[in-house]
């Protein structure tokens, strides 16, 4: 550690000063001393008897003044020069540690850290607090699927409070975003705030990645419920979650390809905006199962040859591909599902939003707008309403969207009321919600705070029934990722070979991008235990 010789400096060269000055003060008063000796000689007795008066001492007058005058001299010089050496000293030493830029050396605390400081940390802490949200709930699903409920209960339990600690950090990450508090004090706090939830959603993930780890470690539990640990039964572990995965890889390959014929039926039946928000997730989830294949031929290669861990490390990789490969095909299966579920809407969501104008119209003295601005709106509305009815006669036309833009029409009107546009709202909600969820959890490589704090408020306005915000922050959150991921690039692109698949692994967070060849996977766990498999063979 380097704090304590830092803060050590300052006393010692306190130290140095003080001892400087004392000795500055004894060659003074030396000095002094040697001044007044002759004078405290002066008037002392003889005991050598008086010569008699006359020419002899006469002569020896001038030889006395002569020592006198000598004796006075010495000591002036030396205690003036004691003095300058002191003063010259002094000043260097004022000199030197005003133009110092060494740092820790002036002062024994370090700087504190500028708000901007602070609010890149607290940026860092959400997205890696996230991440490892995000992995540990991935992979805690296979975990639950191989050994059951009751095994996986402590690790639910943690991933629970994780969850609920990065949804409060979350919250008061968007309360700061807002100017709340004003105080600039307490936004250090709150800053301070998001910083230790997140610690303590690692610190909860972190605290169990052992317990996991020895529970997979073998394909049968101990009598505490935990796995059985050493090469061999690493091994047997492996075989056992490999079956697991495997039997997923199988049943998500199928559906990859029935998203395909799904796809295209969508982009004929509607427009094409209305599969806007999955285009391209069947050749991403394609390339996740080519990874995975590679990942897992591998972890079962190392299986049957006894090799524990390299067999857990490429699992890993293998079930993280798995996972976001069945993340993409299931966004296509929701996507279709919600947009018949809206086309059956709209004709009566149409309905009731005459229904609502047509009340407006005549009850305008309850509303706070004038009659100015509810003529404005009410016009706005019904334009709104033909269009929408326009697109339902012309041609393919994108169900939700329309949706949205007849519910957003009315509400400025005569704001939300129970009924079926607000049913419509929130179908629209729960959609935007989803695309956006699924965006960032196969970009959470590319995808920064922005997005990710976004995203949580989405999720939080619709669980607490507020559809219309939860819909615009989600449409926020998938534009704000959708530039962190067209930022990020992809700087393995082009890999073949055994790297295929490598840049989508490490674009969608399986991989943590720490070496060259992508990096160990990402595992169950907290800042200090996610990254502790690693894909290097042992030789």
């Amino acid at each position: 550690m380097t704090s304590s010789p830092i803060r050590a400096r300052p006393r010692g060269s306190t130290a140095h000063i003080r001892a400087r000055v004392v000795h500055a003060v004894l060659g003074v008063l030396a000095g002094a001393g040697w001044l007044v000796l002759p004078v405290m000689t002066v008037n002392t007795r003889d005991p050598v008897p008086v010569a008699p008066v006359g020419t002899a001492a006469s002569s020896a007058d001038p030889q006395q003044d002569e020592t006198s005058t000598a004796d006075l001299v010495l000591p002036l010089v030396a205690g003036t020069a004691a003095v300058t050496l002191a003063g010259y000293g002094y000043l260097r030493r004022t000199r030197r540690a005003r133009t110092r830029t060494t740092p820790g050396i002036i002062s024994a605390r370090p700087p504190a850290p500028t708000p901007a400081d602070s609010e890149r940390q607290a940026r860092a802490a959400l997205r890696l607090a996230d991440d490892c949200v995000r992995t540990s709930r991935d992979e805690l699903s296979f975990v639950r699927e191989g050994f059951g409920e009751k095994p996986a209960e402590p690790f639910t339990h943690a991933l629970r409070a994780a969850e609920t600690e990065l949804s409060a950090a979350f919250a008061i990450w968007r309360r700061y975003e807002e100017g709340l508090p004003e105080d600039a004090s307490a936004r250090r706090q709150a800053l301070v705030g998001v910083i230790g939830r997140c610690a303590e959603a690692g610190r909860r993930l972190d605290a169990e990645a052992g317990a996991l780890d020895r529970l997979r470690g073998s394909g049968e539990q101990g009598v505490d419920g935990q796995g059985v640990g050493g090469p061999e039964g690493e091994a047997r572990g492996a075989g056992v979650s490999l079956e697991v995965a495997e039997g997923r890889f199988r049943d998500v390959a199928v559906r990859t390809v029935t998203a395909q014929e799904t796809l295209g039926a969508l982009r004929e039946r509607y427009a094409h905006s209305a599969a806007g928000s999955v285009t391209g997730y069947v050749e991403q989830a394609k390339d996740r199962l080519l990874f995975a294949t590679a990942r897992l031929n591998e972890a079962r290669q190392a299986a049957d040859a006894g090799d524990g861990p390299r067999a857990a490390r490429q699992l890993r990789a293998g079930e993280g591909a798995v996972a976001q490969a069945e993340i993409l095909v299931a966004g296509v299966e929701r996507l279709a599902a919600q947009l018949r579920e809206a086309a059956g809407l709209v004709p009566a969501a149409l309905t009731g939003a005459e229904a609502e104008l047509a009340a407006a119209r005549g009850e305008g003295a309850r509303t706070a707008l004038t009659t100015g601005e509810l003529h404005a709106r009410l016009a706005y509305a019904d334009g709104v309403l033909a269009a929408v009815r326009e697109e339902l006669t012309g041609g393919p036309y994108d169900p939700l969207d329309a949706l949205r833009r007849t519910a957003r029409a009315v509400e400025r009107v005569a704001g939300t009321r129970p009924g079926v546009l607000d049913a419509a709202e929130l179908l629209v909600a729960r959609s935007a919600v989803a695309a956006a969820e699924e965006f960032v959890a196969v970009h959470r490589g590319a995808v920064g705070a922005e997005a990710r704090a976004r995203l949580a408020e989405a999720a939080r306005e619709l669980g607490e029934g507020s559809a219309g915000r939860a819909d615009s922050a989600a449409g926020e959150a998938r534009e704000l990722a959708e530039r962190d991921v067209r930022a990020h690039g992809t700087p393995y692109a082009g890999a073949g070979g055994d790297a295929a698949g490598l840049a989508g692994a490490v674009l969608g967070g399986i991989l943590l991008a720490e070496d060259p060849d992508g990096g160990p996977p990402a595992g169950f766990g907290g800042p200090g235990t996610r990254s502790r498999h690693h894909l290097r063979t042992t030789p």
